[in-house]
């Protein structure tokens, strides 16, 4: 009897031992805490490794009940329609005219759609273009402060918004020739999913700064092969944002880190989406061919070929790395 005590109480100990929140998976090799773009605009130091209660959290988030589509159009440019996945009838009522482009804004972490990446996209899309302009609403999964449950929750997402799309196309008669991804931040990424889940068919999808914090080692980061055509802005390399090559042509204006007439990180990390609707506006942003991305982030290209940075129109078949330089102050284009 007394052995059997004793090793109950061995069990016990051990059991006491365990920590009542155990780490996963480590999302980065490296350090655990690392900074990541943060609301308020100051950078938020946030864990990268994902414990058992981020994986609860996470569990919670249905993207296919809890997204949001909010559709503008020229003849709704200030007040969204929104588009439930699988309302055929609501659908059909509203302004989505299937034989226009289609492009799809996703925000990064803590954003929402009202976001600066959306008040100043959805506005330069429609008067470039008569187009459908979603913005999807992701915030139940994104909007957390928990940056690792957020990190889970962005491949969901992800195949969660390919679903709308797949359910859009049958209803409406839409084909996939016609979209354009665009995503900011962990957003950045986001795309590069709901490409990927689309069997890499979209023809244009543009990541702007993508996230850098726990996407070094990440599966599910954006590829060069999500989409026909992939392109990246890089405006805080190695801070806030990705500082390797991504896409099939990825650009690094002025560097790619410090962008001129910006006093913070975050300024850098949201000039990406200033540069791209100012690039479907008015077009410019001719870079320079590069032969790697440091020469790139120095500024050091002399490679024959030259390609102007985002515009409305996927540049099909060009690949390579380029760097241009930018004005303080808009226009922010030289060329």
């Amino acid at each position: 009897m007394m052995q059997f005590v004793g090793s109950l109480l061995i069990v016990i100990a051990a059991a006491s031992a365990l920590p009542s929140d155990p780490v996963i998976r480590k999302l980065d090799d490296g350090l655990r805490y690392q900074y990541a773009e943060g609301r308020d605009g100051t950078p938020q130091l946030v864990d990268l490794w994902l414990k058992s209660s981020d994986l609860a959290k996470s569990a919670r988030y249905n993207p296919d009940t809890d997204n949001v589509y909010h559709l503008f159009t020229r003849l709704n440019p200030q007040r969204s329609q929104i588009i439930p996945m699988g309302d055929d009838a609501l659908l059909g009522r509203s302004n989505f005219d299937p034989s226009k482009r289609i492009i799809i804004l996703v925000h990064g972490w803590l954003d929402n759609v009202v976001s600066d990446l959306n008040t100043v996209l959805v506005p330069a899309f429609l008067e470039a273009v008569d187009a459908n302009v979603f913005v999807v609403d992701w915030y139940a999964g994104g909007g957390l402060t928990n940056y690792a449950t957020v990190l889970s929750n962005m491949p969901l997402s992800g195949a969660g918004i390919a679903r709308f799309i797949t359910w859009l196309n049958r209803a409406s008669g839409a084909g996939l020739s016609r979209y354009h991804l665009v995503g900011h931040g962990v957003g950045g990424h986001l795309v590069g999913v709901v490409g990927r889940n689309l069997g890499g068919r979209v023809p244009y999808i543009t990541s702007l700064d993508p996230a850098l914090a726990g996407f070094i080692t990440n599966d599910d980061k954006f590829d060069a092969d999500d989409g026909v055509y992939t392109e990246v802005i890089h405006t805080n390399a190695g801070l806030l944002g990705y500082i390797a090559p991504l896409g099939k042509t990825d650009f690094y204006p002025n560097g790619g880190i410090d962008m001129p007439g910006c006093m913070s990180q975050m300024c850098d990390h949201h000039r990406s989406f200033h540069f791209m609707a100012e690039s479907v506006r008015r077009g410019g942003f001719r870079g320079a061919r590069c032969s790697t991305f440091i020469t790139a982030m120095a500024g050091n290209c002399f490679l024959p070929g030259n390609l102007n940075m985002g515009g409305i129109d996927p540049k099909t078949g060009q690949v390579g790395i380029y760097h241009l330089t930018t004005r303080p102050f808009p226009p922010f284009s030289r060329s």
